[in-house]
């Protein structure tokens, strides 16, 4: 079992500078070409793998042009449309109602404020932050997602289980230069190395400073299984 830095100012800092130098190109998977479908792969990609999402999207962004046609069609015709990623019926609606919305509140343009877009249907914290961060160039937050979640927990960074409670945390130990590539960084050590059953731990960078690492055959870390996606 590796061992945690002394503060968890420390500790993270000391992460996030490996992971750099693991994965020095990482950004977002999702594909999109403007705002718009940004947030809408966003939407989607909740509970759903940001592979199948962008074979979704390469005929649905084909299909629809702008906030107009989606807040035109009609519910099944949508979520026919949807129909192979998780909850299609539930995002079909989030999308056409937030289009709706987009189109009377915000003139048709995806807005870039927290708060009018967390007023948007479907669109919680997580979702702002990824569109504010890709889509116009704002950084006021961390995005956590499920590797964030369990990654922080597992590394002893964060003993926070509600992710809106990690993300205050982390914007007080990271600088906020960092707040935008930490997730990006999480998620790529999330899916290549720490991953929510099987952990690679014997080959993992991290190893030495994780209070959570185990190199023999039996890994036990279900602390930080609640939270993995």
């Amino acid at each position: 079992m590796g061992t945690a830095l002394d503060s968890r100012e420390e500790q993270l800092a000391e992460v996030l500078e490996r992971l750099h130098e693991e994965y020095p190109d990482t950004t977002i998977s999702l594909r999109f070409s403007n705002r718009l479908e940004l947030l809408i792969a966003v939407v989607l990609s909740a509970q759903c793998t940001d592979e199948r999402v962008n074979k979704v999207t390469a005929d649905l962004f084909e299909k629809y042009d702008g906030a107009a046609d989606y807040a035109a069609v009609d519910q099944e015709e949508l979520a026919e449309d949807l129909n192979s990623v998780t909850y299609y019926n539930n995002k079909a609606e989030y999308i056409r109602t937030a289009c709706r919305k987009i189109i009377d509140e915000h003139d048709g343009e995806v807005p870039d404020t927290m708060s009018a877009l967390t007023d948007l249907p479907g669109v919680g914290r997580k979702t702002a932050n990824v569109v504010l961060q890709h889509g116009h160039d704002i950084v006021e937050g961390v995005v956590v997602d499920t590797h964030v979640q369990r990654l922080t927990r597992r590394l002893g960074i964060t003993e926070q289980q509600r992710p809106e409670a990690i993300e205050e945390e982390l914007m007080e130990l990271a600088p906020d230069s960092e707040w935008q590539g930490l997730t990006h960084l999480f998620i790529s050590h999330g899916r290549e190395t720490c991953t929510a059953r099987n952990p690679d731990c014997a080959d993992c960078r991290l190893a030495d400073i994780c209070p959570s690492s185990k190199t023999d055959s039996e890994i036990d870390l279900a602390s930080g299984e609640a939270w993995s996606g």
